[in-house]
């Protein structure tokens, strides 16, 4: 994908900065690794769009997917050290819903950053 500027602020939005993947990040940080239990989100997302949001976290090397132990034939999906390192701007964005938004709760745990 070609970056729109030199800016980092728009390279970031440009690989993650739909309205899914981010979200994905989150449930991944809050231990959710198999497919059905991210299909399962409260946003529901389309089936469609979260198996091409994974492979394209996968392609970035934000997300690994590998063979699942407990189900022949599908997958459990983890952070990479890159992915993890998303954790600072998804604890930023959490405070600063919480700070500004009405009505916004803290429904899925995402750990503070350290």
């Amino acid at each position: 994908m070609a970056k729109r500027s030199c800016c980092p602020v728009a390279a970031t939005l440009d690989l993650i900065g739909d309205k899914w993947t981010l979200l994905i990040i989150r449930d991944l940080f809050a231990g959710k690794s198999r497919y059905r239990d991210l299909v399962a989100s409260p946003e529901r997302i389309a089936t469609n769009i979260l198996a091409t949001r994974l492979r394209h976290l996968t392609a970035l090397g934000l997300v690994t997917a590998k063979p699942s132990l407990a189900r022949a034939g599908s997958s459990e999906y983890h952070l990479t050290d890159r992915g993890r390192s998303l954790l600072p701007l998804l604890v930023a964005m959490r405070d600063w819903g919480l700070a500004n938004i009405s009505g916004t709760a803290a429904k899925v745990h995402v750990p503070h950053s350290t």
